[in-house]
């Protein structure tokens, strides 16, 4: 998958978003930030056919997000813990988000 210019493996979207599923389950989020969060899906993705309610969480070239700066990548997926796919803030305007490759 492609974010603007970050590319990320299978295992780290896997990775991004079995945390984020994590935190749902528990109630919690990650090092005191605000993630994980609702998407509210205002830009109108239609994400496979996967059903919301959705949820975001920072994804990372690096690791695993557990506070800080969350940079402009998130996983989008459902409270069934069902990925939905990817989005950005890179390319969009404000604090919109278009989808990253294979993202529509």
């Amino acid at each position: 998958t492609t974010c603007g210019s970050n590319c990320y493996s299978d295992d780290q979207v896997s990775a991004a978003l079995n945390a984020g599923c994590s935190y749902y389950q528990d109630g919690t989020t990650a090092g005191g930030s605000k993630y994980l969060e609702n998407y509210n899906d205002y830009e109108g993705f239609s994400f496979g056919g996967i059903s919301g309610p959705y949820l975001e969480f920072p994804i990372l070239e690096s690791g695993v997000y557990s506070g800080g700066s969350p940079g402009a990548d998130r996983v989008v997926f459902n409270t069934n813990c069902e990925l939905a796919g990817e989005i950005t803030h890179t390319g969009a305007s404000g604090n919109d988000f278009v989808g990253c490759s294979g993202t529509s």
